[in-house]
């Protein structure tokens, strides 16, 4: 089939095409709220200084089958400086679809304008989910590159909202979730739900993010409010957000003052559990435990389907949906290096590293030998 390939320079100009882009993102089943373009219009707004933005699109016809929002800057690897594309939104679009329904000569075609329109060492994709259609794309893409790498970034455990959620989950759960009850109980600290619209969601979000900056994430500058840049991407995107309806949260009020929070995404059935942090001074009460028991029960009376931990740590992951987890979704990260020189140079750099990382964590998981101690014959 023969496209028609355009570049934007933003997705917030008066002539992208909205409409368009809203089907093409209700044709891909793996669209995620990250996806939405309210979301990626705050991400663009929020770009910082040296980064570019560039959309590409793809027409057949009227119909609009690719839609890929490159950000381009310059990144410091191995003490160098190096030309990398993401997708727009990283680092805090936990998951993200690629919204593209091209053939292979499609396919093709987009490796190529991306080539020749933006020069780059490196071409890295985050949060992406395992096993879907996208995979052709990226399949292509890492076939006709210098070097790839298809990485986990997280496993994400998920809930199946079921009619056994009705009944108190058994073993050390039920006990952990009484004795939250009754703490909160004790203190008068009531759960709370609530739907923000564009007119309510900014009170909402100051009391939540009042509460983050008092919490650990707040110390060590690691939450989603932690600066005006980011600041600004939470209000601009959950305001566009709460305006379609797709933002929940459940909270945790003492004498009226938010000590407690889960903020969370809700499309296609599927509550995506975004953020969330507690005032250090409550932290016996076990609220996050109390809160995700509030999404399950809310989900059961509202017809959700899953409950999604939107996305964790690679390794010692302490999210409390492992406890009630039904299954889990690989996600994963992938880099396509180049055949430019630096591309090239780039790449092989990383393999050598990739090598010598793997050689010293195999050496420190074998054990030392004892000096009397000979090597057996298969060494």
């Amino acid at each position: 089939m023969d496209y028609r390939l355009q570049w934007m320079t933003g997705l917030c100009a008066a002539d992208f095409p909205r409409g368009a882009y809203a089907r093409l993102q209700a044709q891909v089943p793996q669209a995620t709220p990250f996806n939405q373009l309210g979301w990626l219009q705050a991400a663009e707004r929020a770009l910082e200084p040296g980064q570019e933005l560039q959309v590409l699109l793809a027409w057949a016809g009227d119909e609009l089958r690719l839609c890929l929002p490159l950000v381009c800057a310059r990144e410091r690897r191995f003490g160098l400086r190096w030309t990398v594309l993401r997708h727009l939104g990283h680092p805090l679009s936990d998951r993200i679809a690629l919204l593209c329904r091209l053939d292979a000569d499609g396919r093709r075609q987009v490796r190529t304008a991306i080539r020749r329109h933006l020069p780059h060492a490196l071409l890295q994709l985050h949060e992406l989910v395992e096993g879907v259609e996208q995979e052709a794309l990226l399949e292509d893409w890492a076939a006709a590159s210098s070097t790839h790498e298809r990485r986990p970034s997280c496993r994400v455990p998920v809930h199946a909202i079921d009619e056994g959620d009705r009944r108190e989950p058994s073993g050390d759960l039920r006990y952990k979730l009484r004795r939250a009850r009754k703490r909160a109980a004790a203190c008068a600290a009531r759960v709370q739900r609530l739907t923000p619209d564009g007119a309510s969601i900014g009170a909402a979000l100051q009391a939540i993010a009042a509460v983050e900056q008092a919490s650990w994430k707040g110390d060590q500058g690691v939450g989603i409010f932690s600066d005006e840049r980011r600041r600004q991407w939470m209000r601009e995107a959950f305001g566009a957000l709460a305006a379609a309806g797709l933002v929940r949260i459940v909270l945790l009020e003492h004498q009226g003052r938010c000590i407690s929070y889960r903020l969370g995404l809700l499309e296609r059935g599927r509550l995506y559990d975004y953020n969330l942090a507690f005032l250090p001074e409550y932290a016996e009460l076990g609220s996050g435990r109390l809160l995700l028991d509030e999404w399950i029960r809310w989900g059961l009376e509202d017809g959700w389907q899953w409950i999604d931990a939107s996305r964790v740590s690679l390794q010692g992951s302490s999210h409390q949906l492992h406890e009630r987890m039904t299954g889990e979704l690989l996600q994963l990260r992938w880099s396509f290096y180049s055949w430019r020189p630096d591309g090239i140079a780039l790449g092989l750099a990383h393999r050598l590293w990739s090598a010598v990382k793997a050689r010293r964590l195999q050496s420190a998981d074998q054990p030392p030998r004892s000096s009397g101690e000979r090597p057996c014959p298969a060494e």
